[in-house]
């Protein structure tokens, strides 16, 4: 197995179980736009993707509807929904683990960085990542790919300045996009660096940036979804992540 230092983590399915939030959220959507509420159980499809691509998929909105949509459920999600969450179990230990044993970790969710750093902060996560990206909530970094390369380059330039004096504010927000990063930066992070996640579109945002991935079964996959959309290695719980990358 090819050594790697980089650990890209997606968030909801891999680090939270943000079902109830999400679910919830997209009924409240729903019964905003005058559709159909179907029950919580046929709305898992919805935790990962990025929701607009979602509404669109699987409520067969076009793409204005699906932005509207997007803008109810938001509503609700940014007052109560984020919260109507928690950490797998486990997750802190495996995170602290995999810290303590040299790995630089960062997470790229397909989640608004706005809601994202939020939910980090309530359940005392932030610390563990050198980097954080996520999506914007005017359109930016609106898939998987985008939020991937957002991660590696903030990796890119971490790694050239590591040692060198940043400012506080800098060192606060994780945020190095000032720098804007070319793609020739990214390979030596690129080539040590591995996406864990649960869904196919984190596969398809990994192979789109030219990194390994490794798929969690304890998220909201279907069976047969990672292997069906390629993924490298797979594990079956919170503690095997730990294991795949510490003996």
């Amino acid at each position: 197995m090819k050594k790697y230092q980089y650990l890209l983590f997606d968030l909801d399915g891999t680090l939270t179980d943000s079902k109830l939030g999400i679910t919830t959220c997209v009924q409240y959507a729903l019964e905003k736009m005058g559709r159909k509420i179907p029950p919580i159980e046929e709305l898992l499809c919805f935790i990962g993707p990025p929701l607009i691509a979602s509404f669109q998929e699987y409520c067969n909105m076009n793409l204005e509807e699906a932005k509207q949509a997007t803008v109810f459920y938001r509503e609700r999600y940014a007052v109560k929904g984020l919260f109507e969450n928690k950490v797998y179990s486990g997750i802190p230990e495996v995170l602290e683990k995999l810290k303590q044993a040299g790995y630089v970790l960062a997470i790229a969710t397909s989640k608004p960085e706005e809601y994202l750093i939020r939910i980090l902060d309530h359940f005392h996560l932030r610390d563990y990542f050198t980097t954080i990206s996520g999506s914007g909530l005017l359109g930016e970094r609106n898939s998987k790919t985008e939020v991937i390369k957002d991660a590696l380059c903030q990796l890119a330039v971490w790694k050239e300045e590591k040692g060198k004096e940043i400012e506080q504010k800098r060192k606060e927000s994780y945020y190095y996009r000032e720098k804007k990063a070319e793609e020739t930066i990214w390979q030596g992070v690129k080539q040590t660096a591995i996406m864990i996640g649960d869904r196919y579109h984190d596969i398809e945002g990994a192979k789109n940036c030219g990194i390994d991935f490794l798929g969690v079964h304890y998220g909201y996959a279907e069976p047969e979804e990672l292997k069906a959309a390629g993924a490298v290695y797979e594990v079956d719980t919170v503690e095997d992540v730990g294991k795949f990358f510490v003996d």
